[in-house]
């Protein structure tokens, strides 16, 4: 299914994702991660270097995003996460938070319809404080449009930490405990996984960073815990993907014990 090209504030059309210019490499059947985050880091930088105010790296990263969700869909991720916003990202100027606050909100509208055309299920994860009305009333009717989908759900980390996320977890549990409809004994993994913001989200298997930064910026911690990292040097508005298959294939040779191990003594050369 064509996607469609869009203009944005004049400019020209970005090109469409190609569909069948493009395949992955084979992929064992099973070995796929079933759920990639990705730190979308370096569209700053990007505009910096070509003399560029930040606001125009980010505008450049949206094309990067649509690229990596088709990557995704063509080999078979079920579950993509992006940190598009961190609660952490009002400190930066009032020019770049008042873009970027528009520029979510309006890449959602321009996109939703695309996304749902390739079977995508948006969601939102995040916090309501401080974040615009607007730009929760498109998260919101995204997911509404989208919720029958099964290809693939985009999870938009908005107003997102991860550590702001246990903390509301934490809260709402100790309210339940205060009010006596709940033991702490009663408290387990489980339980806290339910009280996330997206409780039925899977754990992270792969989790990328773009720009060669190495470390999580508080995104999904409690969900990445046993997930493989990998970071690439690309910057985001040049990330593509490519660059996911890649991560992919770096994933794959990983050897993932979740705390096990194998005795394998090696023998020595005579």
């Amino acid at each position: 299914m064509s996607p469609k090209p869009f203009t944005h504030r004049g400019a020209a059309p970005y090109k469409p994702v190609d569909w069948t210019g493009l395949y992955p490499p084979v992929l064992p059947k099973g070995k796929v991660p079933a759920h990639v985050a990705i730190v979308m880091d370096g569209n700053g930088r990007w505009a910096n270097k070509r003399g560029q105010t930040r606001i125009e790296g980010h505008r450049a990263g949206e094309a990067a995003l649509l690229d990596v969700v088709a990557g995704a869909i063509q080999a078979g991720v079920k579950h993509l996460s992006v940190f598009a916003f961190s609660t952490e990202n009002w400190t930066r100027s009032p020019d770049e938070v008042r873009f970027l606050m528009g520029f979510n909100r309006d890449v959602l509208h321009r996109r939703r319809d695309q996304l749902n055309e390739w079977g995508v299920r948006v969601r939102w994860s995040g916090r309501k404080p401080r974040l615009w009305g607007s730009v929760i009333k498109e998260l919101q009717y995204a997911e509404q449009l989208t919720a029958g989908n099964d290809v693939l759900t985009l999870t938009m980390c908005v107003n997102y930490g991860g550590r702001v996320e246990l903390v509301d977890a934490m809260r709402a549990i100790g309210e339940d405990i205060a009010a006596g409809n709940l033991k702490p004994s009663a408290v387990t993994e489980k339980l806290i996984r339910r009280r996330l913001y997206q409780p039925d989200m899977p754990d992270v298997d792969l989790f990328i960073r773009s720009s060669g930064e190495q470390r999580m910026s508080n995104f999904l911690l409690w969900e990445s815990a046993y997930a493989e990292f990998v970071f690439l040097d690309t910057l985001w508005p040049d990330f593509s993907r490519e660059d996911l298959w890649r991560a992919i294939g770096i994933y794959l040779d990983r050897d993932r014990r979740f705390g096990g191990a194998v005795d394998a003594p090696e023998i020595p050369a005579l």
